[in-house]
């Protein structure tokens, strides 16, 4: 028998979690059944159930990869050079990727989840981990700016990562709610609050300057793509 390599493995594993993502956005977390995801993922409910023993080891799964996606985000932004360039780098980790199809099902999901854990207990030490793993990174990413006089010094540091997550939370939901929300300008605000909390001396050096005009719709002018990164692919 032809032993299996590694990648096709974690190919088959991607495609259950991608098929569960598809049912669950589509049907929701309680009516989507296993039966569901093997029609979607066109594999045998064996293949399936090689990997996963039930639906909830499926949505445990799908919580894990988006926690482990966004600590890896808020680490690879602790290896630039000061705190205002970690932030704009944590800025276009997380809302670079909202104009992606397959991320706005992930996040449904996400939004799902955070509706069960109000009954589910299990769902709600799934939905803490995913939000007290980045408060801890982001506030000792804070509370090290501060210590280096990028930061200014009469913030809370895990306030200011609490206020930071609820934002990108409040977003997600609203494009939820209404798909053609433009994230544009929202970056755009983003960005000025993000100056707002850095040092003064230090705002002008770490933060792109996004120019004194207006946009058409009135909105402030954003920096273009060159200036805010290659990652920065938010649209207006």
């Amino acid at each position: 028998m032809p032993k299996v390599s590694q990648a096709h493995l974690a190919a088959r594993r991607t495609q259950i979690l991608d098929a569960a993502i598809s049912c669950f956005a589509r049907q929701g977390l309680h009516r989507a059944t296993m039966h569901d995801i093997v029609a979607q993922s066109k594999l045998s409910p064996g293949a399936i159930y090689n990997y996963f023993d039930s639906k909830e080891q499926i949505i445990e799964a799908l919580a894990d990869e988006r926690h482990a996606r966004e600590r890896a985000f808020i680490t690879a932004a602790e290896r630039q050079a000061n705190v205002g360039d970690a932030l704009i780098r944590i800025r276009d980790g997380f809302f670079s990727q909202l104009d992606d199809p397959q991320e706005r099902r992930r996040r449904r999901v996400g939004i799902q989840l955070w509706a069960e854990a109000q009954r589910n207990p299990k769902i709600l030490t799934l939905v803490r981990r995913g939000i007290d793993q980045p408060r801890r990174l982001l506030g000792a990413l804070i509370a090290s700016g501060q210590r280096r006089k990028e930061i200014a010094r009469d913030l809370d540091p895990d306030a200011t990562a609490r206020l930071m997550i609820a934002m990108f939370h409040g977003v997600v939901l609203q494009l939820d709610w209404d798909d053609q929300m433009p994230i544009g300008p929202v970056v755009a605000l983003l960005d000025t609050l993000i100056e707002r909390l850095l040092a003064p001396a230090r705002r002008a050096r770490h933060l792109p300057s996004r120019g004194g005009g207006r946009g058409r719709d009135g909105s402030a002018a954003r920096p273009s793509a060159e200036k805010r990164g290659p990652r920065a692919r938010a649209r207006s």
